[in-house]
């Protein structure tokens, strides 16, 4: 059963960051502590107990109040003593099993969704963001803690900073602070406790210590956004490898509505220019494309994804689609007959998109989980604009015809398949 509250240790006094609470510093345009939150009451946490010290209570209490959260402070009045100690001033405000979580960690949705389920130290054997050489590590035997630190030589995985616990931890804690006059670390807590681990590998998490592990969590965070399911060849292979990077540099300074915006007059741009120069223009309608990722990866990075955002950013697509193609016919076809075939190849065109997102809208289901072969169809947008800037690269009569006449063979043999897959599917 998922808990219901979430223990928040956030007493430091964030030296490393310039004097800052680690909980509310910013990546990708949100506060580290929104994040864990947001995940844990998607997930079903509903109530928080944040622990921090008296400079920054100010601070936490603002930031509650803003978002509406339901949690209160717990004042730390000695933060220069170790984080058990904070742990165990949370003693009187839960019950039953519970969350506790650093507020320096920046967790992804997926890696939330698993930690609840578990139990104990909640740790990771293949951390692909963690700085392994300042991680503190876990030595496991029989499932249970057995040694950790940071020191460690030999160790099975690193602590992720995520527990999920009972009331019978404070029994440890209340030992060690009449042992140590209420200093000791979280891990000799654990350590004691001989915590059972449950392994969450190889998913998105990390800690910030400092401002270069703001960058790491940022670039986390971004390449962990793309949407993946539903890319095609171009997008997987080509435009996300480079959209990632745009993303990157662009999380802290641009929303994702501005950047919708950005990509349509790019996209309309390069409609323009079939008027004047097709290699441009097919390039640039190719560098729409990447940037048409953009939006989306900054949209969930920032945690902004909305289905109005990906309603408009579709439309505009599409307009951005016919644009070009109406205006790449008009410039360079003159027989009846092809005009005929770019018409074709203009409706193949709107109706691979229309013909799964109108499944989504009669099914409420997306058709890309739904039905798996549709992912190995041929025809997904990157694949058409790449294919288009490559016809346009060295533009003559007979490549125009020929990127019309495959545009619009492809795309209505892709959405014949779509109906007979799905047709199959739900029949």
């Amino acid at each position: 059963m998922t808990p219901k509250t979430a223990v928040v240790l956030a007493a430091g006094l964030g030296t490393r960051m310039g004097g800052k609470p680690k909980g509310l510093v910013k990546v990708a345009g949100r506060e580290i502590l929104y994040r864990t939150i947001y995940f844990l009451q998607k997930s079903g946490v509903d109530k928080f107990v944040i622990v921090t010290n008296e400079r920054y209570a100010g601070l936490y209490r603002e930031f509650i109040e803003k978002h509406g959260f339901n949690a209160e402070l717990v004042i730390n009045p000695e933060p220069e003593k170790g984080n058990g100690h904070s742990l165990h001033l949370a003693r009187n405000y839960v019950s039953g099993r519970f969350v506790l979580v650093m507020s320096d960690h920046v967790y992804g949705e997926e890696f939330v969704a698993e930690a609840v389920k578990g139990n104990g130290l909640i740790a990771d054997r293949r951390p692909r963001w963690a700085d392994v050489g300042e991680a503190t590590k876990v030595k496991v035997r029989d499932g249970r803690v057995e040694d950790i630190g940071k020191s460690l030589r030999e160790w099975d995985a690193v602590d992720t900073g995520f527990f999920v616990l009972d009331e019978g931890i404070f029994e440890v804690t209340a030992e060690l602070e009449g042992e140590r006059n209420g200093d000791y670390p979280l891990s000799e807590v654990v350590k004691r406790a001989r915590l059972p681990v449950t392994f969450v590998d190889g998913l998105s998490w990390t800690d910030v210590d400092t401002p270069s592990d703001v960058k790491r969590a940022r670039k986390m965070l971004v390449k962990s956004a793309p949407k993946g399911i539903g890319d095609g060849f171009i997008s997987r292979h080509i435009n996300r490898r480079i959209s990632t990077e745009i993303s990157y540099l662009l999380a802290e300074k641009v929303t994702p509505n501005q950047m919708t915006a950005v990509t349509f007059a790019v996209g309309i741009l390069s409609a323009v220019l079939t008027l004047i120069n097709l290699p441009l223009a097919g390039v640039l309608y190719q560098l729409s494309s990447i940037l048409d990722g953009v939006d989306g990866e900054l949209a969930r990075a920032q945690l902004r994804a909305s289905r109005l955002g990906g309603y408009i950013d579709s439309i505009l697509d599409r307009y951005v689609d016919g644009t070009f193609l109406a205006l790449l016919a008009y410039s360079t076809l003159r027989e009846p007959l092809w005009y005929l075939v770019a018409l074709v190849a203009l409706l193949g065109s709107v109706m691979v998109s229309y013909s799964t997102e109108r499944f989504k809208g009669a099914f409420c289901r997306d058709a890309y989980r739904e039905v798996p072969g549709l992912r190995k169809l041929p025809g997904k947008r990157d694949e058409r604009v790449f294919l288009t800037m490559l016809f346009l690269l060295y533009p003559v009569d007979a490549s125009v015809k020929a990127l019309f006449a495959l545009l619009a063979l492809l795309t209505n043999l892709r959405v014949g398949a779509t109906l007979y897959l799905i047709a199959r599917k739900v029949s």
